[in-house]
Order: structure tokens, then sequence, then C-alpha cells
């Protein structure tokens, strides 16, 4: 969607959220880390829920803009993972077709 606005294509919420939940299991986080995952966690539920509500204990309404750059580089970093990681699958396949075109058949079923 973001490409046909000529904008940088990026990761969604839902995979900041998932790469930040694992991160945190790792290692503690930054206060400003916690807030952006709270962030997100929150944008990621209430589109999935339909408008639900985070408790306000836990509730981020905005970022400052520190915080929303680095997220958008986590954002970029994960977009960027993902095809990277596609484009292997698709050299790997490439290269298993050529080796499979390339061995005779034993036997033909």
């Amino acid at each position: 969607m973001k490409e046909t606005h000529r904008e940088q294509p990026t990761g969604i919420d839902a995979e900041a959220t998932a790469y930040l939940y694992t991160a945190s299991l790792t290692a503690p986080m930054s206060e400003d880390w916690t807030k952006i995952y709270l962030h997100v966690a929150g944008e990621t539920y209430a589109r999935a829920n339909r408008g639900g509500e985070i408790p306000e204990d836990i509730k981020v309404e905005s970022l400052n803009e520190e915080q929303m750059a680095d997220l958008n580089r986590l954002k970029e970093w994960i977009y960027h993972q993902r095809t990277r990681a596609r484009e292997g699958r698709q050299k790997k396949a490439e290269v298993a077709a050529r080796i499979k075109a390339a061995q005779p058949a034993l036997f033909d079923f």
C-alpha cells in the first residue's frame, strides 16, 4: 500500500509487536522501547478487536518524535529482513529446480 503512495514500504504494527515481545523476553527493555511496545501492541489489539479497549494503566496514546523514529526504523528493518528471507527461499527453490532438471530420473513412476 505504501508503495502506491511512493513511500518506503515497512513492516506492520503486528510484526513490530511480535518482535518487541520476543526481544523483551531476552533482555529488559528501556522505558522508550517499553512505551513503543505498549503503543504498537495497543494499536494492534484495537485493530484486531475492532476498537477493543486497553487498560488505562498500560495504555500509551502517542509517542514522541524520537520514539516514533525508532519504531519506523524497526519496521523498516523488519521489512528488509522479510524480503531478504523471501529472496533467499526463492533462490534456493531455483537451485533445487535446476539440479532436479539436470539429474536424470532413475525411475519413472
